[in-house]
């Protein structure tokens, strides 16, 4: 019987985006609960001032109780080089989807089109909404930001501009899977699961153990989702965990993959609790707990989604952390989305880093979410249990349909994995 890795008492890392600057648009000076030192307004124009009292989805509410609307400009002196940025957003009114769409420029390229806040932020009003754009070039010494409508006024809350600086010298390798041997994945690191179709969010795909759905083949896991009739449903593809068999605790953790494409799929880089009934209050003894109405270990246990991605929305790719306190069922999830253009061409490294004391999600060192524990209890802070691994691709369901039904001349579609593999500091 394989041995779980336990990866615990990893000292607190320092952030690996250094802010550059940081602006809370129409409010005061601000220090940001990860300590992104956001400074009053300042080299912003144009549009009007308005007020939120409250807002949901975000540790750091007061970023989102200021902002512009309107015709806004932003020149800010910057050294020349390649900067992240990070826009936060948030509905002030009551509109509906395709309501308010606009687009972001930067040196006059657009680097963000026809955002609608609204339809981004799973159609709720006054709820935080963070973009970040990786690779952004300031070549003539000023960082100058435009927006365009294309309908009703733009609107901007916060603004952060980092690099990256990313060291590994003081982490050391303690585990991984590079899937250089061809056949089914290593049953020592990985759990195939075997699933009907709906057994959560909808799913409209049947998870299978067979070669087709699964295997290792050229260096890489093969995850293939298929149009098909198989077991009462009409597409097939597959699920791995690690659960028993990898299970970590802090460290961080690395997953080169290269996505699917097109309307309906859904692949995921994520972790749920090993120990799933440690904060759970309704289940019975070691029930089945996934997909069930009655049993509270998820959210209560918590879910660290590293990579989501659906292919209505190619090129955004989005990290999440789930509780008891912060769920999506509730609108008040905490979730960062950052745009990569090329995901279903390129491969891309999606990365967790995760101590006692914070959760940072990046893909390719550019981190786009940060969760911090206040020290508020498990119900905002359940990461202090061993989570297991979970590689899959879902087609349809909740989200996956979001953007219409599914495309069947889209099928077969793959996602890649190229490794997995988990660090911890030196000792």
């Amino acid at each position: 019987m394989a041995t779980a890795l336990m990866l615990s008492g990893c000292a607190e890392e320092d952030s690996d985006a250094i802010s550059e600057w940081a602006v809370n648009v129409g409010g005061p000076s601000y220090l940001g609960v990860e300590g992104t030192r956001y400074a009053a307004e300042q080299s912003v124009s144009g549009g009007t001032v308005g007020q939120i009292s409250v807002v949901k989805g975000s540790q750091d509410r007061v970023l989102y109780q200021s902002y512009r609307e309107g015709d806004i400009e932003i020149a800010h002196r910057l050294a020349n080089g390649i900067y992240d940025i990070t826009f936060h957003f948030a509905e002030p009114a009551n509109l509906e989807r395709d309501e308010r769409i606009f687009s972001v420029f930067v040196e006059e390229q657009p680097i963000i089109k026809a955002i609608d806040v609204m339809l981004w932020r799973d159609g709720k009003v006054r709820s935080a909404l963070t973009v970040t754009v990786p690779g952004v070039e300031v070549a003539d010494g000023t960082l100058n930001i435009g927006f365009a409508a294309q309908k009703r006024s733009p609107i901007l809350s916060a603004l952060t501009v980092s690099r990256q600086t990313r060291t590994d010298d003081s982490r050391e390798l303690v585990w991984s899977d590079e899937f250089d041997k061809d056949g089914a994945p290593n049953p020592a690191n990985w759990n195939i699961e075997e699933w009907a179709s709906g057994v959560v969010n909808d799913e409209d795909q049947v998870y299978t153990s067979r070669p087709n759905n699964v295997r290792v083949e050229d260096g890489h896991l093969v995850i293939e989702a298929h149009k098909e009739e198989y077991e009462g449903g009409q597409y097939t593809s597959g699920r791995l965990q690690s659960s028993g068999k990898a299970d970590f605790l802090y460290g961080r953790i690395e997953v080169r993959a290269r996505l699917p494409e097109g309307r309906g799929t859904w692949p995921a880089i994520w972790m749920l609790s090993s120990r799933p009934f440690t904060y759970a209050t309704t289940c019975q003894d070691y029930e089945d707990w996934q997909g069930s109405d009655d049993c509270d270990a998820w959210p209560n246990s918590g879910e660290i989604d590293i990579m989501e991605h659906v292919g209505y929305q190619m090129g955004h790719v989005h990290g999440t952390v789930h509780s008891k306190a912060f769920h999506w069922t509730v609108w008040n999830q905490r979730k960062g989305r950052i745009l990569v253009d090329d995901v279903a061409n390129e491969f891309h490294v999606y990365s967790l880093e995760w101590s006692p004391d914070r959760i940072d999600i990046f893909v390719d060192d550019t981190v786009y979410l940060t969760y911090i524990n206040e020290g508020n209890g498990w119900e905002e802070w359940p990461f202090d249990q061993p989570f297991h691994m979970i590689l899959n691709l879902a087609i349809g369901g909740a989200w996956g349909k979001g953007g219409g039904p599914i495309d069947d001349s889209i099928f077969p579609q793959r996602m890649l994995v190229d490794y997995v593999r988990v660090y911890q500091p030196r000792q």
